[in-house]
């Protein structure tokens, strides 16, 4: 076991919120190297993004290639539209018998054809789905692997601390398992942002949470409201997009993603209207979060 923890190395490609902390985890956990690239380096504030990775220990390269070279591990860790095109960029560079893990929130489609081009250019592609927010768990989020390279990739990792549930299925199984997941979920937060806002505004609220108290038995309904529209505001842009990788999920079965499609569509009205920063660092209230889209609406 020590001997293993001795010999990892890994690089995160994107640093974003799920990379950042799972690569800091990474550090603590003992992984001899641990190296990261993102795209946003080369831009304005990407100074601060490498110097963040720095203090955790982290090696910020200045490409992709520089971030993955010798390591046994590469864990692609970006937006749901970037997936495909992050594998062909991999393909230029990885590495014959490197592992190549897609934690990206896609359609099983999407990647079995990122699948196809890592495989294609020697590397060893693992299908990841991480059933849950990265924090507060970092490393120790719930994860499926599937593949046929999941098992000893999960056998290098859960030395480290890491909570990987191993699927011997096809390249596209456990992420039709997350973008399912995700359909209830992300469909949800849609529903409370739609049915709290109407609530708050016909001042019907207080009738209405205990009502689903009542019926959703050990549920807080204010603290899920208040939980699920913040993350929908900090994180609706990247959730629109997971979403519209659920609706294809659906499609791709030949049934019509109507709700998801939806669903896609209200978070991304939230991020294109909200600032995903308005509330950071406050303790926002349902009140609060209504009260921004009351504005928004306001203003039509």
């Amino acid at each position: 076991m020590t001997e293993a923890k001795a010999s990892l190395s890994t690089t995160l490609i994107g640093f974003g919120e799920a990379g950042s902390i799972l690569s800091a985890g990474l550090v603590k956990a003992g992984v001899q190297s641990v190296a990261t690239y993102d795209i946003k380096f080369g831009t304005a504030e990407g100074s601060a993004m490498m110097t963040r990775a720095r203090n955790a220990g982290v090696h910020p390269a200045p490409t992709p290639a520089e971030a993955a070279a010798g390591s046994e591990i590469v864990i692609a860790a970006l937006t749901a539209s970037a997936s495909v095109d992050a594998a062909r960029t991999a393909a230029t560079y990885i590495k014959r018998g490197q592992y190549y893990l897609d934690i990206n929130s896609v359609s099983p489609g999407k990647k079995r054809e990122a699948a196809a081009i890592i495989e294609g250019a020697g590397g060893r592609f693992v299908d990841v789905a991480v059933m849950a927010p990265v924090p507060p768990y970092g490393i120790k989020v719930p994860m499926a692997v599937g593949g046929k390279w999941g098992r000893a990739v999960a056998d290098r990792l859960i030395p480290f601390g890491f909570r990987i549930e191993v699927f011997e299925r096809e390249i596209g199984y456990v992420s039709a398992m997350k973008m399912c997941r995700s359909v209830m979920i992300k469909g949800i937060e849609s529903l409370i942002i739609e049915a709290m806002t109407a609530a708050v505004s016909y001042d019907v609220v207080d009738q209405v949470i205990p009502s689903l108290d009542e019926y959703f038995k050990n549920k807080d309904w204010r603290w899920q409201a208040e939980y699920m529209f913040g993350r929908v505001v900090e994180h609706g842009e990247r959730r629109a997009a997971e979403m519209r990788e659920a609706a294809k999920t659906v499609a791709e079965i030949g049934l019509e993603p109507l709700m998801t499609a939806a669903t896609a569509a209200r978070q991304q009205w939230v991020a294109d209207r909200i600032p995903r920063d308005k509330f950071k660092g406050k303790n926002p209230t349902l009140d609060d979060y209504v009260a921004s889209v009351r504005a928004v609406l306001d203003k039509k």
